[in-house]
């Protein structure tokens, strides 16, 4: 083992991970962390959690998760200095149809587009097109059912894009007019 791993304390340890998720090119896996810095994987686990902890509020910096994986991304709120700063133009506006079938995307993924259809009642194929080249969605496999159709679900990108660090930060489910738990779930099954 090197000197580093027999030397850190936690706090060089959460150091070295800053300075380890600052250059990946990527988000990266705690297990790839781990090795990297030759530590248990609940060891970098926690110190990642104490991290991102230190991000949360008014720092320019914030720890995304994303399935299993993490990234040192830009907080949200300095977006539009960023964008200012880079000469990029704002944040393109998603068209209703594309928020709404990324919302349900978000709180059933992954599904299926016969799935997200049955939900919108309407085709959603020039939808799941525009949301797969904007990089805000992905194919998640297939199903083992009839024709195997494609699961969605969304990306690190979406997180970005929304200003979320997890998938858990979204706002609960509500579904107006619907009175009890038994409808709610049958509102969502395919």
């Amino acid at each position: 083992m090197s000197e580093l791993a027999h030397e850190s304390t936690p706090f060089d340890l959460e150091a070295c991970l800053e300075a380890l998720l600052f250059v990946a090119g990527g988000p990266v896996s705690i297990q790839q962390l781990a090795a990297a810095l030759e530590r248990r994987s609940d060891e970098v686990e926690k110190s990642l959690k104490i991290l991102a902890l230190g991000y949360s509020g008014k720092r320019g910096l914030s720890i995304q998760w994303h399935n299993g994986k993490i990234q040192l991304t830009t907080a949200p709120h300095m977006a539009e200095h960023v964008e200012k700063f880079l000469g990029l133009e704002a944040t393109s506006r998603l068209s209703r149809a594309a928020l709404e079938t990324l919302t349900i995307i978000a709180y059933r993924q992954p599904i299926t587009r016969p799935g997200i259809d049955a939900v919108r009642g309407v085709s959603s194929d020039g939808v799941l097109k525009s949301l797969l080249s904007k990089g805000l969605i992905q194919e998640a496999g297939r199903t083992d059912g009839p024709g195997r159709p494609i699961l969605f679900e969304t990306t690190a990108e979406f997180l970005q894009h929304f200003g979320l660090s997890t998938i858990d930060e979204l706002p609960p489910f509500e579904s107006e007019g619907v009175r009890s738990e038994e409808e709610k779930l049958r509102l969502l099954k395919d």
